[in-house]
This record gives structure tokens, C-alpha cells and sequence, in this order.
């Protein structure tokens, strides 16, 4: 928790200034058209969006009814779950910087792969005025719009208050599960077939496609895996299935684009998870990303300690906003009387 605190806070301090720079009305925009191109722009914007699995689907909504490809559509779907400026923070401070630019790189080829595979030997035809859209499909999100106010002010909004009620269940669960795994697990549990070699990768694989887990919540368990030795390739696995194949994207595209977008979409991000895992087991990269593991873990300091009573704060709002809104008013009328 102290390791992660100053990088996760950062990292939604981030995502509430990218909500004011980056409007889901500019990514429509931007991303219409058909052709490679807007494939590539819209796995090169969904990188760094801090939209997590549910959150992008009526932004995905968006770029289908304004002239969007399947493909680029789809690009997007796959690549902005998978990270974000929060999750790329929380990934630096937990896994290391060589491990961090790995999983932006596969979620930024994964994007594109998936995209291509949607609209390979397809003729994509414009989204009716009549057709189900990614957004009708999930219910809607009207929780993911900007709050009124200057800049400043919703920039903070979103990032301290909006985003953690989004993702904070998630990012608490997976705190947790890393927690109790790191207890439970024993050191080097899996460093035999079931957590490394292909094996390993298609355990992570099993295990990653029915839960759903964010992003940002899925780099601690993701460290709790190799330290009970998974290898980083079998880890890196789960954090691109998980995010990428929660149940309302793949009901979603069902119900929107078909049963055979939807087979193309899910292999191709099968095969994109383990071409990375395997490449990175095969680089000389494992001791590295291990190091880096184990030289995060010998840093602390108070301010640490702050940051992560601070980030407790904004996860416990954005967990149980009425109980702290009612504590906060408690607080305030003892100070009055």
C-alpha cells in the first residue's frame, strides 16, 4: 500500500486533468472513418484514457455512431482498459519501469491487433439510427460526465471523487487479493509448470477472462503472482486478460456487433496476451523485472505513510460516499456548535 499510494494518487490526479483535456466528444471526432488509421488513433488515444472497462463502452458508443469502423471502434475497446495514466502509475510503482513499458506496448498492439482481426475481409457498414448501441447495450453511463465548474476544480473533481467511485471497489478488491495471496501463497509456489513456461500463461489466461478486474486494480495482484513465481510473461498475461474480457465487453459486442466480431475479437486478444507473455519470458528481461520488484519493496518513508492514509480517504468516498458525506457534516456541525 505505501508503495503504491503516492503513484495511484498521482495517477488520479492525472486522469481528472486528461477528463478536462481530452472530452469523449473530441475522441468522436478524431477517431471517425475507416481505413488503418483510425484504427492505430484510437488505440494510441485509449492507451493513456482513464475509462475503465464499463466507463469506455458509451464512449465506444459514440465513435460507432459517428461514422466509426468496427475496427477502430474495437481498437479502442481493447486498448483503454488495459491501461490508463492511474493503472501506468500504480504499474511503475509496484512492477518497475522495464515491466510498466512492456504492458503499455502489448495494450497498445493489442488495440491494434484486435481492431485489424475485427475488420479483416469485412465490409463495415454505418451504424443505423435503429441499431443497439455499445451504450444502449450496457444501460447507459451518464456518471461519466464532466462536472460543471472551472478547470481546476473539475479536473480534481473527477480525479479525487468521479474516478474512485468508478474503479475504487475494484482497486480495494485487488488490494486485498494481492494481500492475501501474498499470505497465503507460499514464496515460489508457482515457479513450477502451473506459473511459468506456456502452461503457466494459459493458467493466467483461465484464471484472467471470467473476473473482472480493472486495470489499476490488477497490477498489485499481478505482483503478488510472481512473488509467489509466476513468471513476469504469465503475469503479464493476466493483465491483459482480465481487463479486457470482463463480461460487459463481451456481452456488449454480442449484442451490438455479432457473435463473429465478437469470436475474432476474443482470439485475437488471446493470441496478442500470449505472443507478449512469450516474448517476454524469451527477452533476458525476468531477473530486471524481478529486481525492480524487490527494490521497490525496500523503500519507505512518512510521506509514504501520509499518501497512502491520504489515498484511503479518497477510496473510502468514493467506496461509501453517503457515509462519508454524512461523517463530514457531522464533523462540521460539532466544529459550529
Amino acid at each position: 500500500m505505501n508503495e503504491m499510494s503516492p503513484y495511484l494518487l498521482f495517477g488520479f490526479v492525472s486522469a481528472g486533468v486528461l477528463s478536462v483535456l481530452i472530452r469523449p466528444s473530441m475522441v468522436e471526432r478524431h477517431l471517425g472513418g475507416r481505413g488503418w488509421k483510425p484504427v492505430v488513433r484510437a488505440s494510441v488515444l485509449g492507451v493513456p484514457m482513464p475509462l475503465c472497462s464499463c466507463g469506455v463502452i458509451p464512449v465506444t458508443a459514440g465513435l460507432r455512431r459517428h461514422g466509426a469502423s468496427r475496427g477502430a471502434s474495437v481498437s479502442f475497446l481493447a486498448s483503454t482498459p488495459q491501461t490508463g495514466v492511474d493503472s501506468i502509475a500504480v504499474s511503475y510503482s509496484l512492477l518497475g519501469g522495464v515491466f510498466t513499458l512492456i504492458r503499455v506496448v502489448a495494450a497498445f498492439a493489442a488495440g491494434i491487433f484486435c481492431g485489424f482481426a475485427v475488420d479483416w475481409r469485412r465490409r463495415d457498414e454505418p451504424m443505423q439510427s435503429g441499431e443497439e448501441t455499445l451504450g444502449d447495450a450496457s444501460g447507459g453511463d451518464e456518471d461519466h460526465a464532466v462536472p460543471r465548474g472551472g478547470m481546476a476544480v473539475r479536473a480534481l473533481r473527477y480525479g479525487l471523487v468521479s474516478l474512485p467511485q468508478e474503479i475504487g471497489r475494484a482497486v480495494l478488491l485487488g488490494i486485498l487479493i494481492s494481500a492475501a495471496l501474498g499470505v497465503l501463497l507460499p514464496e515460489n509456489l508457482l515457479a513450477g509448470r502451473f506459473g511459468t513456461g506456456f502452461t503457466g500463461m494459459l493458467v493466467m489466461l483461465a484464471v484472467g477472462i471470467p473476473i473482472y478486474v480493472c486495470s489499476t486494480a490488477s497490477a498489485p495482484v499481478a505482483m503478488a503472482l510472481m512473488h509467489a513465481g509466476a513468471s513476469p510473461g504469465a503475469a503479464l498475461v493476466f493483465l491483459i486478460a482480465g481487463p479486457g474480457t470482463n463480461a460487459a465487453t463481451v456481452t456488449t459486442l454480442w449484442k451490438t456487433m455479432g457473435p463473429q466480431s465478437l469470436i475474432r475479437y476474443l482470439a485475437a486478444l488471446t493470441l496478442c496476451a500470449l505472443a507478449f507473455g512469450w516474448l517476454t519470458d524469451a527477452l533476458p528481461l525476468g531477473e530486471l523485472i524481478r529486481s525492480a520488484l524487490g527494490e521497490r519493496e525496500k523503500h519507505a518513508a512518512a510521506w509514504r505513510t501520509v499518501c497512502s492514509i491520504a489515498l484511503l480517504v479518497v477510496l473510502a468516498q468514493g467506496v461509501f460516499p453517503g457515509t462519508m458525506a454524512r461523517l463530514g457534516s457531522a464533523l462540521s456541525f460539532s466544529r459550529d456548535s
